[in-house]
């Protein structure tokens, strides 16, 4: 491929996925830009190694203007605070279909479990029914239609994960609800309401889609694959794996999904919560057979190793801090 060709534009680089995928892709040869309201904050606390071009994905000039040239267009935007997907979601994907159709770019899109009927679907493949319960999964099948239906025009790749965690991974309910960042770890917040759940480590996904968009010639002209990252089938995974880093155990406390429900008639992050409350009831895992098949392995951090990378950028706990002691705690995956 030539050089000028692998350009990407990232909708969405100051956040967790897109962040970390803007960080993986000039590893693997590619210049990669950024599109940023606030130029200044981007270029402080963004990834570093792309160039910041202003703009916002909610206007189709400044998405057309950042897209020249570029063969790739990764749309991992999504509405701050879990606030107004009904307003924001289908209007920005529609911003950037209209630029990939321009100038001849596949969109590579973090795709999500809303869409799906937990309750019916415990293993998500490329082919599993999309029949969601929430507003939000109703909002990202509609996403995902359009992206059906500009294809073969506009190719397009959806990677489909669980719940993010590791360095960068700022909004995502393991750094916001189940570990308190910037401090020691002394207590856990299980979100889980049930077991089966399943996480992603956010530099092997990152580097999943960097695989991926290596093997162009490889991808149908619509394509969905799943990551399979952590499945926490017992519900005690990731609580074990924190307690083996901070070498002993902790109190587990359950995060209140009965005020989520109270609170959500007054909006805001209860509403939001709660509408995908689902999504913690119902065991969900990833099929990666289709992935597996384009890149013949997927990208895997060790849990412990993944854990402790996590916990350290989060400021839960010192680089040196040894975890010898866990091995004392009994503990296991």
């Amino acid at each position: 491929m030539e050089s000028e060709k692998r350009t990407a534009l990232v909708l969405g680089a100051t956040g967790g996925v897109g962040g970390a995928i803007a960080a993986a892709l000039p590893g693997k040869g590619w210049t990669v830009r950024g599109l940023a309201r606030d130029l200044g904050t981007a270029q402080r606390n963004g990834p570093t190694g792309i160039r910041w071009v202003g703009g916002d994905a909610m206007n189709r000039a400044d998405v057309l203007r950042a897209a020249e040239g570029v063969s790739t267009i990764i749309h991992a935007v999504n509405p701050p605070g879990y606030r107004d997907w009904d307003k924001l979601v289908l209007p920005m994907i529609d911003n950037t279909i209209a630029a990939a159709r321009a100038v001849g770019a596949r969109i590579v899109l973090p795709g999500t479990v809303y869409n799906f009927d937990p309750a019916q679907t415990p293993v998500l493949s490329e082919t599993s029914p999309q029949n969601p319960k929430s507003v939000k999964g109703r909002i990202r099948v509609a996403l995902e239609a359009r992206l059906e239906e500009a294809a073969p025009e506009v190719e397009s790749l959806i990677v489909r994960a669980g719940d993010f965690f590791g360095p960068g991974a700022r909004s995502s309910w393991f750094a916001q609800a189940m570990v308190a960042p910037g401090k020691p770890v002394r207590r856990i917040v299980n979100i889980a309401r049930g077991t089966g759940h399943s996480w992603a480590y956010l530099p092997d996904l990152a580097e999943a889609f960097a695989l991926l968009l290596e093997v162009p010639e490889r991808l149908k002209p619509f394509e969905r694959v799943q990551f399979e990252g952590v499945y926490d089938g017992s519900g005690r995974v990731m609580i074990e794996a924190i307690e083996r880093q901070v070498g002993r155990k902790l109190a587990v406390w359950r995060f209140p999904w009965w005020g989520m429900a109270l609170l959500a008639p007054f909006g805001g992050f209860a509403r939001e919560a709660a509408d995908i409350a689902a999504v913690w009831r119902h065991p969900m895992r990833m099929d990666n057979t289709r992935l597996v098949e384009l890149l013949g392995a997927e990208p895997h951090t060790p849990l412990d190793v993944a854990m402790r990378k996590t916990l350290v950028a989060m400021g839960c706990m010192e680089a040196e801090t040894p975890s010898a002691a866990a091995p004392s705690l009994g503990l296991s995956l």
